[in-house]
């Protein structure tokens, strides 16, 4: 598995794609936390990460496809997939290698935002009122926000050998995964089952971790959603193989 994840790591930085996707991240989200009137926090006076936190999972939603779309579906193109199917390794070692290299890459454009917390921190009307414990749960939830993205974009880019399909296919999976059930539960009358649907999404979880609690049904949840994902890839790896 670590090679695989060494080979993913080596073939994600000797393109441009990490380092766009990485740099696109960094600029929406600056943008709506400096520049951006309705979401600067220098035009509301109020020393948070609010706007960081919620504009990250939609920015998520096209970065992390953008960085998963080649993981099968380039080498399903170049016909190297045959070849790595074939080498010493199981396709669960493949998958997760794959998978931890797409959510490592997550974790590198997630670090330079902590100077974000540390402007915020101090441009405070009182240094250091800013509720840690709500940030540090707010980057657990886009960690674990990450990794269920990830899964996705694994799956979505094993079914197909084209990059782009993989990138929209992952794209719309996201999205519905994030909004798709409170959308739902929000135009159709389903009473006490509407609270059910929504948990059923990811951004009720996202809110819940956000809030500086970790619940174990959230973790749960989170690792339960990306291990789905993970298992359907397997799924149609071992198809290829029928």
């Amino acid at each position: 598995m670590l090679t695989i994840l060494k080979k993913e790591i080596s073939g994600f930085l000797s393109s441009m794609v990490a380092y766009v996707t990485i740099i696109f991240f960094l600029v929406i989200t600056g943008l709506f936390l400096w520049v951006f009137p309705d979401s600067s926090i220098l035009d509301y006076g109020y020393a948070g990460l609010d706007s960081l936190f919620y504009i990250a999972p939609y920015v998520f939603m096209f970065l992390i496809p953008a960085i998963t779309m080649r993981s099968f579906a380039e080498e399903k193109k170049e016909g190297t997939f045959e070849l790595l199917s074939t080498s010493p390794v199981t396709d669960w070692q493949i998958i997760l290698g794959k998978f931890g290299a797409g959510l490592l890459l997550v974790v590198f454009a997630l670090v330079p935002t902590i100077v974000y917390y540390y402007s915020v921190y101090e441009l405070g009307a009182t240094p250091g009122n800013l509720d840690s414990g709500a940030v540090v749960g707010s980057y657990i939830g886009l960690l674990l926000l990450g990794a269920a993205f990830t899964a996705i974009g694994i799956f979505s880019s094993s079914i197909t050998n084209n990059q782009i399909v993989a990138f929209i296919i992952a794209v719309f999976l996201c999205f519905a995964a994030f909004n798709g059930f409170e959308s739902i539960s929000s135009i159709a009358s389903l009473g006490a089952f509407s609270t059910a649907l929504i948990n059923l999404g990811i951004n009720a979880h996202y809110q819940s971790v956000s809030r500086g609690v970790l619940d174990t049904r959230d973790l749960i949840y989170f690792l339960s959603f990306a291990a789905v994902f993970l298992a359907a890839t397997k799924t149609v790896l071992s198809a290829r193989k029928w």
